[in-house]
């Protein structure tokens, strides 16, 4: 049985998302509503302009309906989807409305603007070394409450973190032909 793994598709980089889930061997569906959340076993928060998601997530009622879903089922939150699946923004960040999913303090734009952007190989606990990470207008972890675990850093900064069943990074997996981070997410579904 394939594992059924959605895409928040409200803004941001979805169809890339959903083609490495598919090419894992699970079934990428984009979710726009509770409805379309009630239909999967994990959700991938992505990348995106972040105060746009998150106005996006309350508008089309799917802010509670997240929460309750990452009580019992995977969430993997990507750049964006990092900074909205946190608890606190250091930063500004009035606008937004945290899911508070995993409890860390994130930095929006930590590693500077679109012409910042950067690739670099990271080793990766639990994931594998030497893995290409792209940062595009990236976060980072400013701080990490009791259990959760970090997973990698670049410069001294956390850009991977996970507590649980809930999961973030501050680059784009989904933007290099390596699936390994996606597939590390998918083995956390139980179909």
């Amino acid at each position: 049985m394939k594992k059924k793994v959605g895409v928040l598709a409200l803004q941001g980089a979805v169809s890339e998302h959903i083609s490495q889930i598919n090419q894992l061997g699970g079934q990428g569906i984009a979710v726009k509503t509770p409805a379309d959340l009630a239909q999967v076993q994990g959700l991938i928060i992505p990348g995106g302009e972040s105060t746009a998601i998150s106005r996006l997530i309350q508008q089309v009622n799917l802010y509670e309906a997240i929460q309750e879903f990452a009580k019992t089922n995977p969430v993997f939150g990507t750049c964006a989807g990092l900074i909205l699946c946190g608890s606190g923004i250091t930063d500004g960040g009035e606008k937004l409305k945290p899911l508070n999913l995993i409890d860390i303090a994130v930095t929006r734009n930590g590693f500077g603007r679109q012409v910042d952007s950067f690739e670099v190989d990271l080793d990766i606990e639990n994931v594998g070394k030497a893995i290409p990470s792209v940062f595009i207008r990236a976060p980072f972890i400013d701080s990490v409450g009791q259990g959760v675990k970090t997973l990698a850093t670049y410069e001294d900064k956390i850009v991977m973190a996970e507590q649980g069943n809930i999961l973030v990074c501050s680059f784009h997996p989904e933007l290099t032909d390596n699936n390994q981070v996606t597939g590390y997410f998918m083995s956390k579904i139980i179909p």
